[in-house]
């Protein structure tokens, strides 16, 4: 019996919050040390795949690089190998000879598996420290790839003829490859259709090792992806898109793939808050701040997000959403905490039968006047005694000879019995 750990799209040195949290880019080089100790240095397993995207960028800073070093030399320490290939972010630019997983690699931290420039599959030379697979002493074969973008399907089918024609293996079949399956996520260009994958299985593939796509999905009993290691995004929560890695046991040849999700992973909390035309500033402020209070808790340390939806009596302006988000942040203890105006103002429409006779310009004007005012939380209540207000300004306004000194005047002195 085989055992292994199946990881995918680490992405160390992502740095998309950073302007929110510059912290936020350490969360990725914690999650992948705390998954690697627990899964493969304590759970003692046989060895590790790293399926693409170990790094955010081609270029990365050496902190960036200590990292991954920190947490491989580990593994390493303990003797148990890692394979990995490159994914679309961390691959050899065009022209380019070498990558910083070329250079972990020659550093013995990893196999980087990958065909050769004839795009051949040759056996590991541990010399040479290439080779496009490797029999390990567990009886396993792992085999690697590159990141073939839109020509995978052909790439594909050229894999497939040349495991067919490798020595047989003395055990279980592993490949690794970076690409999606399609299905699995909307508005995902190019993703490949499961027939585009079954040439590898029928070449005798037992587990083919995915990456790429950031949540978890396996399909029938060859194909698993664990998802990202930690949440690339909001919307990469645990709750709507489990992502994690795979501790997976070979028997027989037959896999048998566990989620874990259960190494230390930054928490999300989402949170919908649905408005009403009746709801005013000060009033969407205060629900905000029970929100907080309620869950006070669970948002402590965590990424937050907070919608706001529905219809509201107020312009997206009326509402100091930076400075009320830094108050929320505050009061929650958050890591983090964004908040999102997807609220509509209140649209009115006057008359919507066109065959009545229309009535007088001056009520058209003053009903159109009542219903801007009653789309305004703060002004509903007085809309009508308000739009005659308006009207009468109007007129005046509109004179040979109008006294806007004056008329000013007036307003500043008109009082609510007014």
């Amino acid at each position: 019996m085989v055992r292994f750990l199946h990881v995918a799209d680490v992405h160390l040195g992502f740095n998309k919050y950073r302007q929110d949290n510059p912290n936020r880019m350490l969360d990725f080089f914690t999650a992948f040390d705390s998954a690697l100790q627990t899964y493969a240095v304590e759970a003692g397993v046989d060895f590790v795949l790293i399926a693409g995207d170990l790094f955010e960028e081609r270029l990365i800073t050496p902190g960036v690089l200590n990292q991954a070093e920190y947490v491989l030399d580990k593994v390493r320490s303990a003797g148990i190998p890692v394979l990995a290939i490159e994914g679309n972010h961390d691959n050899c630019p065009y022209g380019a000879k070498s990558n910083w997983l070329r250079y972990l690699c020659e550093k013995d931290y990893l196999y980087l598996l990958e065909p050769d420039e004839n795009g051949q599959l040759q056996p590991w030379d541990a010399e040479a420290a290439r080779g496009g697979y490797i029999d390990l002493p567990c009886g396993v074969r792992v085999i690697g790839s590159r990141w073939y973008g839109a020509s995978a399907p052909r790439a594909i089918q050229q894999l497939a003829d040349q495991i067919q024609a490798l020595p047989p293996p003395s055990g279980a079949t592993l490949l690794l490859f970076h690409h999606g399956l399609e299905g699995q996520v909307s508005r995902y260009q190019g993703a490949l259709r499961y027939t585009d994958l079954l040439p590898l299985r029928q070449a005798g593939v037992d587990y083919l090792a995915l990456g790429h796509i950031h949540r978890y999905y396996t399909v029938e009993d060859w194909i698993f992806n664990p998802g990202a290691v930690e949440a690339n995004s909001i919307q990469e929560n645990q709750q709507q898109n489990p992502h994690g890695v795979l501790l997976v046991t070979l028997d027989r040849g037959f896999p048998q793939a566990e989620l874990k999700r259960d190494y230390w992973q930054r928490p999300i909390r989402r949170y919908t808050l649905t408005l009403t035309p009746g709801d005013t500033v000060s009033h969407v402020e205060s629900q905000l701040q029970q929100l907080v209070q309620q869950h006070r808790a669970e948002m402590a340390e965590a990424i937050v997000d907070v919608t706001l939806k529905g219809e509201v009596g107020f312009e997206r302006g009326d509402l100091a959403v930076r400075s009320l988000q830094a108050q929320l942040q505050e009061a929650a203890q958050a890591f983090i905490f964004r908040l999102g105006f997807a609220a509509t103002p209140v649209a009115y429409q006057t008359y919507a039968d066109a065959t009545a006779e229309p009535p007088p310009r001056a009520q058209i004007e003053e009903q159109v006047f009542t219903d801007l005012l009653a789309s305004v939380a703060e002004y509903r209540d007085r809309a009508e005694a308000l739009a005659k207000v308006l009207r009468h300004m109007k007129e005046d306004l509109l004179q040979p000879n109008a006294n806007i000194p004056a008329l000013y005047e007036w307003l500043a002195n008109l009082s609510p019995e007014d």
